[in-house]
């Protein structure tokens, strides 16, 4: 048994996928984000089995996760979300990938190869509708659909926005919705009819509506069972979180009252204690934030980290749990016995956000497919 496991649940990932899709309209497009090794779960193994879901298709952060999906025997559509380096886009023409244009200067760029390689690249426009990150801003955004309209060498394939606060601002949310649409109503109908159009990542579909001109959604987050936001009708589709994470306890011994634990001396024991080393740190994804203010599972109980998280090994008290020994179990996330630490409770004891906690999990924390309930 490794030191550090994650346990990723495949047919959970079916099931949220499946209730993902009957929560929308059957002409709906699923468009499957597995960027950042699939937020952590693993990349070639989840695409594997969100194709088995029905899925439509991938998107991806770059040139370079795209390349590793077609290693991996991918032939179908892959969408380059965010913008590409100028030495990528001959790679980019050979692979087939669908690239978003954020830039006049980007789209020249590609067009440029897609001529040398003697066929059309494939593109996305993205429209920056007020986040302020990738994407032409919007009042720029018609001149560069002008351009690409016009290019022989560039197929025009998608149109979209991302929803930067979709999940805690819904006004704003509107707002970037509105300025969208109005660029859309720009593009004449006969073109418009052949693009993928997607702007609701998981947390945009609790203000999805079916009688938009959006034809796709971008899921991420949520088809690894986590709702994007506390209270939205999203949560009634009952998402089952695909990950675990775990340890072992190396070591358990006494140590006298007034002892300072780990370093920086920010935890004093002011009680003989009876601790637990944990063989998991920094280095496998649990952050130096979490020190004195999360806990581990070991036994089915909470035992509170006792001061700072270090790069190999984390203390807890475990003086409630006198059983504990050496080879245990610890639960860093997920259920052990009758408790379970949900992402949220991890997220607020280590000042991350969910998507931080899943994909921070480095490749010295072993992933383990489980493909039944067994």
């Amino acid at each position: 048994m490794a030191r550090a496991w994650a346990e990723i649940d495949l047919p959970a990932i079916d099931r949220n996928v499946g209730r993902i899709k009957q929560s929308l309209p059957s002409r709906i497009r699923y468009v499957a984000v597995i960027k950042a090794d699939a937020y952590g779960h693993g990349m070639p193994e989840v695409a594997a089995r969100l194709l088995q879901a029905g899925v439509d298709c991938f998107a991806v952060a770059n040139v370079a996760e795209a390349a590793r999906l077609r290693e991996v025997g991918h032939d179908g559509d892959i969408l380059v979300l965010s913008p590409s380096l100028p030495e990528e886009h001959d790679r980019a023409v050979h692979l087939d990938l669908d690239l978003t244009l954020n830039s006049p200067e980007e789209a020249r760029a590609l067009a440029a190869a897609a001529a040398r390689a003697g066929r059309r690249a494939k593109v996305h426009i993205k429209a920056d509708t007020g986040m302020g990150r990738a994407g032409v801003w919007h009042a720029e955004a018609p001149a560069l659909i002008d351009f690409v309209r016009a290019c022989a060498d560039l197929e025009w394939r998608g149109f979209y926005t991302h929803f930067s606060e979709a999940g805690s601002d819904h006004a704003f949310t509107a707002e970037q919705r509105r300025i969208f649409l109005a660029l859309l109503d720009a593009v004449p109908e006969r073109e418009r009819s052949r693009l993928m159009i997607h702007a609701d990542n998981s947390a945009g579909l609790a203000t999805f509506s079916a009688d938009s001109p959006f034809n796709a959604v971008r899921v991420g987050l949520m088809q690894y069972g986590l709702p994007p936001a506390e209270g939205s009708f999203l949560e009634s589709l009952r998402p089952e979180p695909a990950l675990s994470f775990h340890s072992r306890v190396v070591l358990v011994k006494r140590l006298p009252a007034g002892t300072a634990v780990s370093y920086g001396r920010t935890r004093v024991l002011g009680r003989e204690s009876r601790v637990a080393v944990v063989a998991v740190g920094y280095g496998d994804g649990v952050p130096t934030a979490a020190s004195n203010r999360g806990y581990f599972l070991i036994r089915g109980r909470r035992c509170p980290i006792l001061g700072r998280v270090t790069m190999d090994q984390t203390v807890v008290d475990v003086t409630e749990v006198p059983e504990a020994v050496a080879g245990d179990i610890a639960t860093i996330l997920g259920a052990q016995g009758a408790d379970r630490i949900t992402v949220e409770q991890f997220c607020s004891w280590s000042d991350c956000i969910p998507w931080e906690a899943l994909c921070t999990l480095t490749q010295r924390v072993q992933r383990v497919y489980r493909t039944d309930r067994t």
